[in-house]
């Protein structure tokens, strides 16, 4: 019989394991940390349940919808309401109107809960700190409908800052009803409600900052600013690169609670976004097919932003979603 004799320091490659193996151990791991995979379990059943069964409904925006007939029964036309979308009049002044709101309130809003938090982060009277950030984080919980009944009631026609400029002898102001300060009014009152609640994102990543990088700043001469810059920034860095590209991915996602609440005729022409258009043409005049032609389009055009975002930051070798 002839042997056949390795080389000196050749390695042999392992074998891979048997199908049946393999199955055997992933068991056996998933028994292993059942109470884990049932700690999870509610979340995976929830996002089944609600995010993605409901895209089986996505083949409406490619079919002749009936109500009585069944989302099975109607006959395919191919992309016949992506063409009567993108050929509307109003499509663009849409598009337009949702980016342009969102923009804003990534320039405007992002930085705030970001300040907000270093200027917190330097507060020493606990009770105080504790005092501001409950007040600040409070608006988050309210709904769209009491918060905006409030902003009526301060920026309304006879709302408390007109009855102050009408004191003072000035005319009133009609903030939401003129196109030139609606926007202004959505992207602040946006801010303001949900600042608070973003800056306990940052509180919790500037409390995992190692102090001992602020003691050798301030051992090399570096005053607060300089800490903030050089220690405190960078070490928030990574916090912000990903609530970036989250931001990002809802681009078109201007905010239905807040603008169906704030919007009336007057405004419609800079304050009419992509989600009260599809609210409008899906439940009120029943066209469900363009209106889920719609909203798989926003959905589609926020996939590709928010994966184009994260590919940046991975190439600039920042921390990205995946």
């Amino acid at each position: 019989m002839t042997t056949v004799r390795r080389p000196a320091g050749a390695t042999v490659a392992p074998a891979r394991p048997a199908a049946g193996g393999r199955l055997r151990r992933t068991a056996h791991d998933v028994w292993r940390y059942r109470w884990i995979y049932a700690l999870i379990a509610p979340t995976i059943i929830y996002f089944v349940i609600f995010a993605y069964l409901p895209m089986i409904g996505l083949q409406i925006a490619f079919k002749d919808y009936r109500v009585f007939r069944g989302m099975w029964e109607g006959p395919w036309v191919g992309f016949e309401h992506f063409q009567t979308m993108f050929g509307s009049e109003k499509f663009p002044q849409l598009i337009q109107n949702t980016l342009l709101i969102s923009f804003y309130r990534i320039i405007f809003g992002f930085p705030v809960p970001i300040i907000f938090a270093l200027l917190l982060n330097e507060v020493r009277r606990m009770w105080f700190k504790r005092s501001i950030q409950t007040v600040t984080y409070f608006p988050h919980f309210l709904s769209w409908v009491v918060f905006a009944g409030i902003v009526v009631n301060i920026l309304g026609p006879t709302g408390m800052v007109n009855t102050l400029l009408v004191g003072a002898g000035d005319d009133r102001i009609n903030f939401l009803t003129n196109p030139d300060t609606f926007r202004s009014v959505v992207v602040i009152t946006g801010v303001m409600k949900e600042f608070g609640w973003g800056a306990i994102i940052y509180l919790a990543a500037l409390s995992g900052i190692d102090q001992q990088l602020y003691e050798a700043a301030r051992v090399d001469g570096a005053g607060k600013l300089r800490q903030i810059w050089h220690v405190t920034l960078p070490g928030l860095r990574p916090v912000m690169a990903v609530l970036l590209v989250l931001s990002l991915g809802s681009m078109l996602d201007a905010g239905f609670d807040q603008i169906f609440q704030l919007q009336n005729g007057a405004v419609l022409e800079v304050g009419d976004i992509i989600d009260t258009y599809v609210y409008r043409v899906g439940l009120l005049d029943a066209q469900f097919e363009l209106a889920t032609a719609v909203g798989m389009f926003k959905g589609v055009v926020g996939l590709v932003m928010i994966v184009t975002a994260n590919y940046v930051l991975r190439r600039m070798g920042q921390r990205s979603i995946w």
